[in-house]
């Protein structure tokens, strides 16, 4: 059975810088397609994003792409290891220009870069019909100036770019979990309707797109959830195999804790109904997901299922 290894580098705007390399580590070690995430936007800061691009619109990408980039490109490249991440935020183009950037100032190979358009909908739609859309809060927002309109892209687009055989992908506004689920269809295949895989390729991205949430820092409460050196707190890895089971663990000799606990934390993070996790790609109920301890800091997790995917998609 293939596995593919993926683990993630960031967790938020501005997150630690030197997180990625000991999971870069990590991963330069492992056989099969390897992964490397970076997950850096959110809601505000798309939008500051969007603030910056038409200011210069040379910029607009996420302003730390160049801290996360410099520092794991050469290994990445080396070692096989496919960088995806969102830090294109306004303007990917830009940002795959500026990776192109570093990559000669370090003197390397050229990468491939895909980016993935579309997400932007003031490229496409009229801001009057945009204000006069309805809200899920229900609130109007009719007549007031739009800064800026993304809505979610799904994975399949992300699995897209993966077959131009590329070695970096930037995006725009995708569910954050679509960085994980896109190389997961990618490298098995995974059908539109293959709803259980794609539920658990979903989780399994839901649970590593905040880096260190999943490896003890959400978890941590000094003297009753203690976690060991959360200073150096280690971010997560996955194996993942074909039929959806995955497991989740940590780089060797980082601090943090991988558990359970951990893992049910995070995964009721952000989480309306867990009956119904809602992402473009599929319908994900984890109402009979089981945990299992496989080793120190290692926990499998399957029972994931999936149903269809919703009829619209969201924009913020």
């Amino acid at each position: 059975m293939t596995t593919v290894h993926i683990g993630n580098g960031a967790g938020f705007s501005g997150d630690r810088f030197d997180a990625s390399l000991p999971v870069i580590e990590a991963l330069s070690h492992k056989t099969g397609p390897k992964y490397l995430t970076f997950e850096v936007l959110a809601e505000r800061t798309i939008a500051t994003a969007q603030r910056i691009r038409q200011n210069n619109p040379a910029l607009g990408y996420s302003p730390y792409l160049p801290q996360y980039i410099e520092p794991a490109l050469k290994s990445c490249l080396e070692h096989g290891i496919t960088i995806v991440s969102n830090m294109g935020a306004a303007n990917p183009i830009a940002g795959a220009r500026k990776i192109l950037e570093i990559a000669q100032e370090q003197g390397l190979r050229k990468p491939r870069i895909g980016v993935l358009l579309g997400d932007d909908l003031l490229e496409y739609l009229n801001p009057e019909d945009l204000g006069r859309a309805s809200t899920m809060e229900g609130t109007s927002i009719d007549g007031r100036p739009i800064l800026a309109a993304n809505v979610y892209l799904g994975a399949r687009h992300v699995a897209k770019v993966l077959q131009e055989n590329v070695d970096v992908v930037l995006v725009g506004r995708t569910t954050d979990s679509a960085l994980i689920l896109g190389p997961l269809i990618h490298e098995f295949g995974w059908a539109e309707n293959d709803w259980d895989v794609l539920a658990s390729g979903t989780i399994c991205g839901h649970l590593l797109e905040c880096g260190g949430q999943v490896t003890g820092a959400y978890f941590a409460d000094p003297g009753f959830k203690d976690v060991p050196n959360l200073h150096e707190v280690g971010f997560p890895l996955a194996e993942v195999h074909s039929d959806g089971t995955f497991s989740l663990t940590k780089p060797e000799g980082t601090g943090g804790l991988v558990n359970k606990a951990t893992i049910t934390e995070q995964l009721l993070y952000e989480m309306h109904d867990p009956a119904a996790y809602l992402v473009p790609d599929v319908t994900a109920d984890v109402c009979a997901m089981t945990l299992h301890d496989e080793a120190e800091n290692k926990v499998s997790i399957r029972g994931i299922q999936g149903h269809e995917r919703p009829a619209t998609l969201k924009a913020t």
